[in-house]
């Protein structure tokens, strides 16, 4: 199988794609993925397909017992947008095929623009919680020319993302930019996706209730805020925390 055939995008709702098309994947944090998926809960959002792998092992998100699939394709006609949200992580050998079928997927359609919601656990100081760009010039100049988002100073841009700006440079894309962010692991870094939601109002008019989201940030805090006092009350006692609790504590 080739690397072009290694995903596939099936549409179940023939509707019209935007212009935009707004892409947010599971990277460590999970900002953008949690962003995107903020969104299509909060906006008059129309699932119209999915991605799926051919030759990768799928996984199957679910809530209340319901499955979904782990990538899902959303029209929001309001803001003439395509949102792509993928909850599988990707590995960056396979971000060329999934970026084939993708821009494959948009050939025929109105996409011009391509915005990637995208979360970096990247060393930072409490001042640099804020959002960042890295964009092609034609979407500065479209996008950005009016916008307080500074250019991310230096580093690289692997996977999908990567693969999405590079072609963008050959002009053999649309138009791209990538909204970056520091995020906190172990994730999901809930400040971090509510600062790209931010930065996507202001370059999109959009207007979304944060309310659950942050409710939800509040809650996870206190979460681990609780849990972290009973490892230290563990540790305290003698015992080997350790060995009681996973580094990672992500699904805990």
């Amino acid at each position: 199988m080739s690397v072009a055939d290694t995903f596939r995008i099936d549409t179940t709702e023939h509707k019209p794609i935007g212009s935009t098309l707004l892409v947010g994947q599971a990277n460590p944090g999970m900002a953008g993925v949690t962003a995107v998926d903020h969104l299509v809960r909060h906006l008059d959002a129309t699932l119209i397909g999915h991605v799926a792998p051919n030759d990768l092992p799928a996984i199957a998100p679910f809530e209340d017992g319901v499955p979904r699939h782990h990538g899902r394709l959303f029209t929001h006609t309001g803001a003439d947008m395509t949102i792509l949200i993928e909850e599988l992580f990707v590995p960056v050998g396979a971000g060329r095929g999934y970026v084939d079928a993708l821009l494959d997927w948009i050939e025929p359609s109105a996409v011009d623009e391509i915005t990637v919601l995208h979360g970096v656990p990247f060393p930072h100081g409490p001042e640099e919680h804020d959002v960042f760009s890295v964009a092609t010039p034609a979407y500065r100049d479209r996008r950005l020319a009016d916008s307080s988002l500074s250019p991310l100073r230096g580093g690289l841009l692997d996977g999908i993302v990567g693969e999405l700006v590079t072609r963008s440079l050959d002009e053999t894309v649309p138009e791209t930019g990538v909204l970056i962010t520091p995020t906190h692991l172990p994730g999901p870094d809930i400040d971090a996706a509510l600062r790209l939601i931010d930065a996507l109002e202001g370059l999109y008019d959009l207007d979304v209730d944060e309310t659950d989201l942050r409710t939800f940030g509040d809650q996870l805090k206190q979460y681990y805020e609780q849990l972290a006092s009973r490892m230290e009350s563990r540790g305290a006692g003698g015992s080997d925390v350790s060995s009681e609790y996973p580094d990672d504590r992500m699904f805990m």
